[in-house]
């Protein structure tokens, strides 16, 4: 891609992902999309060699499934889940090695069994976990519990500013309890806003 159709589709994905955090803000959780430096943290320090299956959970314009799709090894497998059409097309699109499908993540533990995926040896996500109901991301992490192989990984992020939240930190207690390991922490300034990126091993 040249640099000037680069830059294009990085203003339509922010344009795109601006206008559907304004209509939920809730669900969106991001009004741009994750810096490129956050994405490669996000994925790096994986075991990309002899991952088989792997999951993104709210993947928005793809900035992370990107980072995905170019370290999958050869006949490796990743469904990405979004409950937004426009994004699940948009993705669709760019990385057909990539299995997008518009549903909600709690249907993780469904869609995995369907396609034959499970267990999964990373999930990665991007969804805005401290602002979703409080019953919506149990049922989310609960399928994550349960489709994820013991000695596998859960990736997500927090932003620094909300780290003290009492939603973030019941969000990281919950996730803890879940896996049985507290997460590995790693700050990514480079993004706006700063985040930080978490890192659960399933141990139980």
């Amino acid at each position: 891609m040249s640099g000037q159709r680069a830059a294009d589709a990085r203003w339509h994905d922010h344009l795109m992902l601006l206008g559907r955090f304004i209509r939920s803000p809730r669900t969106i959780g991001a009004v741009a999309p994750s810096s490129r430096r956050l994405a490669e943290r996000m994925v790096d320090g994986l075991d990309w060699a002899s991952a088989r299956c792997v999951a993104e959970l709210g993947p928005g314009t793809g900035v992370v499934t990107g980072a995905i799709a170019r370290r999958l090894a050869p006949g490796a497998r990743c469904l990405a889940v979004d409950r937004d059409a426009a994004f699940v097309s948009r993705l669709a699109a760019r990385w057909p090695q990539v299995e997008c499908v518009g549903d909600g993540a709690e249907a993780l533990a469904a869609l995995g069994t369907a396609r034959g995926l499970l267990p999964f040896d990373h999930i990665v996500s991007g969804l805005p976990f401290a602002s979703l109901p409080v019953e919506t991301t149990g049922r989310i992490l609960d399928a994550v519990r349960d489709t994820l192989r013991v000695g596998g990984t859960f990736t997500t992020f927090q932003y620094v500013h909300a780290l003290r939240f009492r939603s973030a930190s019941a969000f990281r207690e919950t996730m803890t309890h879940r896996l049985g390991e507290a997460p590995a922490r790693s700050v990514v300034v480079g993004n706006l806003p700063p985040a930080v990126v978490l890192r659960w091993r399933r141990v139980r």
